[in-house]
């Protein structure tokens, strides 16, 4: 029996492997699609292909990774509709939309890809036109996959499309304290002193009973 606590006891004191207790967070590397609201964007409520903006409107693309729609990054930057199209005049027939593509960060980016620079265009398309063709007016080539996700704009990415992607958050911070030498003994000190007197009472109990 004192063999067998013994190597229990042992078991519980080695160290958890590393990287135990560091949560895999798993996202999906993909463009979001963005409303901007006066300064502010919104998460758009349906896709590009769907939406059918207003003349006037800003629409955003940001390529990222992230979990859902609530932890993805935002279009960068501060251009408003005046700003973007200042230079294209409007037209019967057609409509103005300012558009913000944000191609993301290094960070980010599929291995072996850089991402682009950011830039916005004004795209100027029939009154009844949707996002993805004003998009596709200004930042071909576009990719999408069999399900009509959009993959890449301008090209990029080259490939993969909505992949998930994981990644390990950091550990929680232990409550251990090594700055200091003289603020008692160490965890690992402890554990020591521990086995030495348990395997010390295994020995003594054997050879007592050797005795006997």
């Amino acid at each position: 029996m004192i063999r067998r606590a013994t190597v229990l006891f042992l078991a519980a004191l080695l160290p958890l492997p590393a990287g135990a207790g560091q949560a895999q967070a798993v996202g999906y590397r993909y463009w979001s699609f963005w409303e901007q609201n006066g300064t502010a964007w919104t998460y758009a409520t349906q896709g590009p292909s769907l939406a059918r903006p207003a003349d006037g409107d800003v629409h955003g693309f940001r390529f990222s990774v992230s979990e859902n729609s609530a932890d993805a990054a935002k279009p960068r930057g501060t251009a408003d509709f005046d700003t973007i199209c200042a230079k294209t005049p409007a037209a019967d027939g057609r409509k103005r939309v300012a558009l913000v593509i944000d191609f993301g960060t290094s960070a980010d980016a599929p291995s072996g890809e850089t991402p682009p620079p950011g830039r916005t265009a004004c795209a100027r398309v029939p009154e009844d036109a949707t996002t993805a063709e004003a998009l596709a007016s200004v930042a071909k080539p576009l990719r999408y996959d069999t399900n009509a996700l959009l993959c890449a704009i301008a090209g990029y990415p080259k490939k993969g499309c909505g992949e998930q992607v994981a990644a390990e958050k950091p550990a929680a911070p232990t409550e251990e304290k090594t700055e200091s030498n003289d603020s008692g003994p160490s965890i690992g000190l402890v554990a020591g002193i521990a086995v030495v007197v348990l395997l010390g009472t295994a020995a003594l109990w054997q050879a007592r009973r050797r005795a006997s």
